[in-house]
């Protein structure tokens, strides 16, 4: 990078923090004013940087509208497909990838397992709200006070003895997964149906989607399944990276085998 693209560069996280003044600035580059001075008229010249009537720099209007249209292009789908594929080819299973709208939380993604049980379950679907892994991940990420609305306002269908019952045990439920930061549905839509979810993050913190893997119990047990939550928190993580724009990384190598052996 040349060093006066990588000075100008410099300058964008340091008025992140405030407006500055071109001693200010200088002093951070560790450059003459001149310097500076010429790096911020750059960037000034481009709407980046904004010159206030007192004299100090601030980041400008155009670096937002930038930022906002680039959140708003970016396809979590389209990102992460890849990963849920190699998730899926790793271990065999089921794995989903969902986002929550209103109050609903919908699959947007699938990929299917490799073996002849299919579960029923497809793209553009709502997952049942108060038990489905990806769903307790997602709203566990909400704020305290939407919460504890939507657990007043949401219904408890019992679906299996080990479904949530009541709003109550939905906060509690929600409160241990914003702690431990994954989710687990064990038997509670469908008595013979396990699955572990893991959020998918965006450059601000917050959850922008969840990704799960899925597998009867015919298959796999549920403790079998649990075992390879770390793969699925690996593979969700990549995908925040790259979603965020902070770069891929590779799954662990130490992954789960499949149902052809034994896992």
């Amino acid at each position: 990078m040349s060093q006066s693209v990588d000075r100008a560069l410099g300058i964008l996280p340091l008025l992140a923090r405030g407006p500055a003044d071109l001693g200010g600035v200088a002093r951070e580059l560790d450059v003459h004013k001149s310097t500076a001075l010429r790096l911020l008229r750059t960037l000034h010249a481009h709407g980046l940087v904004y010159r206030q009537p007192d004299g100090r720099y601030r980041l400008g209007a155009h670096l937002f509208a930038l930022a906002a249209e680039a959140v708003e292009n970016l396809d979590v789908r389209e990102i992460a497909h890849p990963h849920l594929v190699e998730l899926g080819a790793r271990t065999g299973h089921t794995v989903h990838l969902a986002v929550h709208q209103d109050d609903e939380v919908v699959y947007i993604d699938k990929v299917d397992s490799r073996y002849p049980v299919r579960m029923y379950s497809r793209i553009g679907k709502p997952v049942p709200l108060t038990v489905a892994a990806v769903s307790k991940v997602l709203l566990a990420d909400l704020p305290e006070p939407e919460r504890r609305a939507l657990a007043a306002r949401v219904e408890y269908p019992r679906y299996t003895a080990r479904s949530i019952p009541d709003a109550d045990a939905f906060l509690r439920e929600l409160d241990l997964v914003r702690e431990q930061g994954w989710a687990a549905d064990l038997g509670g839509h469908e008595e013979s149906i396990n699955c572990v979810g893991a959020p998918v993050r965006g450059a601000d913190g917050r959850a922008v989607a969840a990704m799960s893997l899925s597998a009867p119990g015919v298959v796999v047990t549920a403790e079998e399944l649990l075992d390879l939550l770390p793969l699925v928190r690996a593979g969700a993580e990549t995908i925040s990276r790259e979603y965020a724009g902070s770069g891929p990384a590779p799954l662990p190598a130490e992954a789960g085998a499949g149902p052809e052996s034994g896992a």
